[in-house]
């Protein structure tokens, strides 16, 4: 918190200015009155948000939230598939960045440019997670596969999940235990679509070279 000794108000917003990052949480404020510190870099919380002062007249806000811009379309869309994660002890700002970055809402490099946003649908959200625990992935199992590829929901489950489970078990010769395993340390193997053999296509997070 601040020290008692500074006066209140903390200090006067002015000709405020926001620049919101997709991928980041963080809101910079500048033209904000300097408070009667001597310190260049100062932690603190003002009116119950925490700031962190990186310069004499430059504020950043660091938000405990995700900014996440959903459709405003299909609101309730978009709560039932929140609703549909529920069992996986995710908080609410987790959901939210969870589906954002598996439906083109919130940056994702795994995607490269190629993600449009989009809608999720809750039934093929169960779809995808049913699916999964059929390999018998627990939700403990699915939490920290989320947790590590939130991309995944936003995967295709016919072109490329049971592709390339099909892959893993045939070729490869992963199942069971083995293949549990492999999805909890390397869960973005659900998702390859591509196999540069060598030969860079330039889709480095979605080739089978990483295998």
């Amino acid at each position: 918190m601040l020290g008692n000794s500074l006066a209140s108000p903390l200090a006067t917003l002015a000709s405020v200015k926001c620049y919101h990052h997709s991928a980041a949480d963080l809101v910079t404020y500048t033209n904000v009155l300097p408070l009667s510190l001597n310190s260049s870099s100062y932690h603190g919380v003002i009116g119950g948000v925490r700031m962190t002062r990186v310069s004499r007249n430059k504020w950043r806000v660091v938000c405990s939230t995700t900014q996440v811009e959903t459709s405003s379309e299909n609101p309730k869309t978009w709560e039932e598939c929140k609703e549909a994660l529920s069992c996986f002890d995710f908080s609410v700002e987790e959901k939210d960045k969870i589906l954002g970055k598996a439906f083109g809402h919130v940056h994702s490099p795994y995607w490269t440019e190629e993600r449009v946003k989009e809608t999720p649908k809750v039934e093929t959200l169960n779809q995808i997670l049913e699916f999964l625990r059929g390999l018998g992935l627990s939700d403990e199992d699915l939490h920290k596969v989320m947790k590590k590829f939130p991309e995944v929901l936003g995967c295709s489950l016919e072109e490329e999940m049971k592709p390339n489970i099909g892959i893993l078990e045939n070729q490869w010769g992963i199942t069971g235990k083995s293949l549990r395993n492999l999805l909890l340390r390397n869960p973005k193997v659900l998702g390859y679509n591509v196999d540069c053999k060598g030969d860079c296509m330039a889709q480095c997070t979605r080739c089978w070279v990483r295998f």
